[in-house]
């Protein structure tokens, strides 16, 4: 096997059952809330599809760092596959989230405090959009406007105003001005397909559909900030290794361990606990999520400027 950091081989074989295990369980579960009678059975599903799909992004997630499979390419089918449940384009994903690697707690990913200049009504709305699951829709929507209209990335960027960098636009919009326009409408169709198939195939209902995204949504949503809310403003530093229930850790395949994946993002999920620093706080998401809720703060200090 491949090996990305000392000695911790990319689990290859167990990533593709629990990849294939989970499109099945996805698939089931949004089945189930489209032809369930009863509501309770419909709820059900959608809380259960919304830990499932968030294992399909976690592989997802892995995928971008290049850590799903050994072989690139298996790495980037696999991904691709996994990005259609999100659903997203995969490049789009990837590129995003290691823009992400790269900003994170600087002056261009401080989502969670006021900074000199910021406008705030735009940013508590891009916070409480955090929040509520509404962030999720973005990136469908976004991966299939860039699909189809690739230059409009440059016309949104907001490039040289306080309003792009205070986002994070001017940042990760740049970056779609150079990813290739071929692979992101082919990805952006494969991702569709795999959605019509879905529908078509399990006869889906707009209503249980819409159902498990939501739900999906909000879940995945809300930890996508509280993994880094009021932590160091240090690009490696900043995030937090989060206590959650060993369940949940499981299904989210362990990327609470948000801290040690900074510090080390080429090490496979299945490791990450071996680089979690028992000496650094560890905050329980459920107190990170809730302390969100009253809002951006001031910055404390004035950090030098990345």
């Amino acid at each position: 096997m491949t090996r990305t950091h000392e000695d911790t081989p990319i689990p290859a074989t167990l990533n593709a059952v629990l990849l294939a295990a989970a499109l099945l369980g996805c698939a089931g579960c949004l089945w189930l809330a489209s032809h369930a009678e009863a509501l309770p059975a419909r709820l059900l599903a959608a809380v259960v599809f919304s830990y499932v799909n968030n294992t399909v992004f976690s592989l997802l997630h892995e995928a971008t760092h290049g850590v799903l499979h050994p072989s690139r390419r298996v790495n980037d089918g696999m991904g691709r596959l996994a990005a259609a449940f999100f659903p997203t384009a995969y490049t789009l994903q990837r590129a995003f989230h290691l823009t992400h690697h790269r900003d994170n707690r600087t002056r261009r990913e401080r989502f969670d405090y006021l900074q000199p200049g910021d406008n705030r009504f735009l940013k508590h709305a891009q916070w409480y959009s955090i929040l509520t699951g509404l962030y999720w829709a973005f990136v469908p929507v976004g991966a299939a406007a860039f699909a189809l209209f690739p230059g409009l990335a440059k016309h949104l960027q907001g490039k040289g105003t306080r309003y792009g960098e205070q986002t994070g636009a001017e940042s990760y919009l740049a970056r779609v001005e150079h990813l290739p326009r071929a692979t992101l409408r082919a990805e952006a169709l494969l991702t569709l397909g795999v959605q019509a198939g879905l529908v078509w195939g399990l006869g889906l209902t707009a209503s249980g559909w819409a159902l498990c995204y939501a739900a999906f949504a909000l879940n995945w949503s809300s930890l996508q900030y509280a993994d880094h809310a009021w932590s160091p403003l240090d690009v490696h530093e900043g995030a937090w290794d989060l206590r959650v229930s060993a369940p949940v850790r499981w299904l989210f395949l362990n990327y609470h361990y948000h801290r040690a994946h900074h510090r080390h993002p080429r090490v496979p999920w299945l490791y990450l606990g071996r680089y979690v620093d028992p000496e650094a706080p560890r905050p329980s998401f459920s107190r990170v999520w809730l302390s969100m809720w009253r809002g951006p703060r001031p910055l404390p200090v004035t950090p030098e400027e990345r």
